[in-house]
This record gives C-alpha cells, structure tokens and sequence, in this order.
C-alpha cells in the first residue's frame, strides 16, 4: 500500500526538538476552510503568552489565490478567530485556531457558511437547538486504494466489517484510536466510534452541541483527523461514495432537537419539523454537499442504507429512508430525529443553518429569513 515520504521520516528524531523547552512563547496553529468549501489549511504563529479566550488572539492573514478564495492580483483575506481548542500535536499551551475567512473588503469569503450560521444561531437561541453529527470517513494510501485491500482486487463482501474485531475485519484501528485520544485532549466533545460496513470505512460522532459549537467541533475533530492521518502516512477520504458499485457510501447523518423536542410529547413538535422538511426537500438536498448535490447523488440511490435523493421519506427505525425517528424515541414520544442525507464531505454549519430555518424559522418558498 502506498503511504507518504514524510512518514517514513524518524518520529524519534523530531521527538528531541518537540521536548525541548519554548519558553513562555506559545504556538497557535491558525486553521480555515479554503474555497472548495470541504478542503482545511493552517498555519502557524508565535504568541507571547498563552491566551486565555478567542479576545486573546490577534486577526492574521493569508494569501487566498492559493487556496482558491480569491485572485493573484488582490490575494489577501483576513482570519478571524472564532474557536479555540488544546493542540494534541504539540501540546499544552499551544493552541489550534478554528477561523472565520473574510475577503479584502471585510465580508465573509464564498465559503464561509459560519458567519450566517452563527447568526441563525443567536435568532433562536432560547430554544436550545442541540445537534449531534455522524461523520463517516474512508482511511486511503496516497495512491487513493483503500487501506487493507488487496493491491489487484477486493475484500470479502460486506456483512463482517460493521464494528468489526480482528485483523481481518477493522483496518486501520490504530488511526483512529489516536484521533480518538487526540480529540479529547484537544476538548473536541466526540462522543463515540466504530468501524462501518465498508472496510476502511470508520465514523466518530461529534455531540451532543448547542449551536454554532457543533460546526465548530466537527470541522476541528475533521482537522485533527487528517493530521493524524498524515502522521501515519494515509490519507483520510470524506467522498461521499469512494469505491463505486456494492459498497456502502460515507455520510454525516444529523441528529436534531430542540429544548421542546426533548420534553414530554415533544414527538409531536418532531413530527412538525418533518412535514417542514419534506415541503423542503430540493433545499436541503442543494444545502447537504458542498457541489449542491452533485457529490449525493453518487451515494443517495435507494441502496445501501439510504433514501433515494429524488424522494423525502421518514419513519421509525428505518434506515432507508430520509429522516429516522429513533425506535426509542417514538415509545417515549419525545427526543430528537435524524436527518440521514447530509454527505460525509457536507458543511456542518450549512447543515445545522438549514435545518434551523427550515424546522423553526419555518422558511418556505415564499419565506427567507435574511441576515447580514
């Protein structure tokens, strides 16, 4: 299997220059969405002192024709720091940096969906939206082959994989046990992990977060997974379906509810929400990938524990379909559902905006909540 030249490089030796003492100085890795809208980048600053909230950190800068955000000729964009979390990498004090990009003239780049997400949030923060988010991702060697398979073929069929145990089953559990560890020491609330039906296929969950925290949780969760990756050699693959044919596709199933949801016959305002979201189903189809759909319809065929992307479907406990009332929350009639269409490589705080206008704002064809 084809891994990186960098990870070939000796862990021992950069382990003596990564002990030696920084003083009071501070590293902050400043991180961004770039303009495909599902690509990261970062890089590093020094700081005088540790910072103690996001107040503490100062605006920076980058050059956006090279990450596809704007032209050579008026290139640099503001970062805004806007979340905050423990590096696992070089550990304490140094941080990771989880920003906000504006263009020259201070309004959000193409690409920055958390700027209207943050302001959907504020709208209805009384209700107390919380949301949990199933991220599902591929582990590939650099020559995009999934990890574990046979160089000139495939793995047996699936059936054995889906939290899976043995060599033969789980490919590639060291990777994310130490994504695992690294997002608790960062202070990324991931709640959870398994091997998926396709071999090499993993999720992590990301949740329960209020608001604005859950973009800003699982876009970090999806950084330290890649650096992760990089450090073994691999590469992590949030495509929606990366091994065409009989094999599962990757998603990012949302869980939703709201303070009203989670109350006793709070089934009913559930049910409310789903009517809303089947008059809206085009929208949130365009609003679930970063191509407007384009990258689902490869994976939403009807098949492989999913709904058909031409159709809006819910029901209890079934999993072909678009929204899943959870068995347990329909015998206690109150809870949360899941929205089971969003892609791997989807934009939480385009997800988590578009639920909100469409289940509480209730924005229809002739509504649309405007903000700035």
């Amino acid at each position: 299997m084809a891994t990186s030249a960098s990870a070939q490089l000796s862990k021992v030796v950069k382990r003596q220059y990564m002990e030696l003492p920084q003083g009071d100085n501070v590293q902050a890795m400043y991180i961004w969405i770039d303009g495909t809208g599902e690509g990261l980048r970062c890089k590093t600053r020094t700081l005088d002192s540790e910072p103690k909230s996001i107040e503490d950190l100062p605006e920076w800068n980058f050059d956006g024709s090279s990450t596809y955000q704007s032209e050579g000729s008026n290139s640099d964009m503001y970062l805004i720091p806007s979340a905050m979390f423990r590096d696992p990498f070089r550990k304490d004090p140094n941080k990771l940096v989880l920003c906000e990009v504006l263009k020259y003239n201070r309004k959000p780049a193409e690409t920055n969906h958390r700027h209207t997400c943050k302001k959907i949030m504020e709208i209805i923060d009384q209700q107390i939206p919380w949301f949990g988010m199933e991220q599902e991702y591929t582990i590939l060697g650099t020559d995009g082959h999934p990890f574990g398979w046979p160089s000139n073929g495939f793995p047996g069929p699936q059936g054995p994989y889906y939290c899976g145990v043995g060599a033969d089953k789980a490919y590639g559990r060291d990777i994310v046990e130490a994504h695992y560890r690294a997002c608790l020491y960062a202070g990324v609330k991931i709640c959870g992990t398994n091997a998926e039906v396709m071999p090499a296929q993993w999720e992590f969950q990301i949740g329960p977060c209020e608001g604005i925290s859950m973009g800003d949780h699982l876009w970090v969760a999806r950084f330290i997974l890649h650096r992760v990756c990089e450090d073994f050699g691999v590469v992590a693959s949030f495509d929606p379906k990366p091994i065409p044919g009989n094999w599962n596709g990757a998603g990012c199933h949302t869980n939703f509810s709201t303070k009203e949801m989670r109350e006793d016959g709070g089934l009913k305002c559930i049910e409310e929400c789903i009517d809303k979201l089947g008059k809206r189903h085009n929208y949130h189809i365009r609003a679930y990938d970063p191509k407007g759909g384009l990258d689902n319809a490869r994976r939403l065929t009807g098949h492989h524990e999913t709904s058909n992307i031409h159709e809006f479907s819910a029901g209890v406990a079934n999993r072909g379909a678009s929204i899943r009332i959870p068995r347990t929350v329909g015998q206690e009639k109150k809870g949360y559902f899941e929205d089971r269409r969003p892609s791997a490589n989807c934009d939480p705080y385009a997800v988590t905006e578009a639920l909100i206008r469409t289940c509480l704002l209730d924005e229809g064809e002739f509504v649309k909540i405007l903000v700035w």
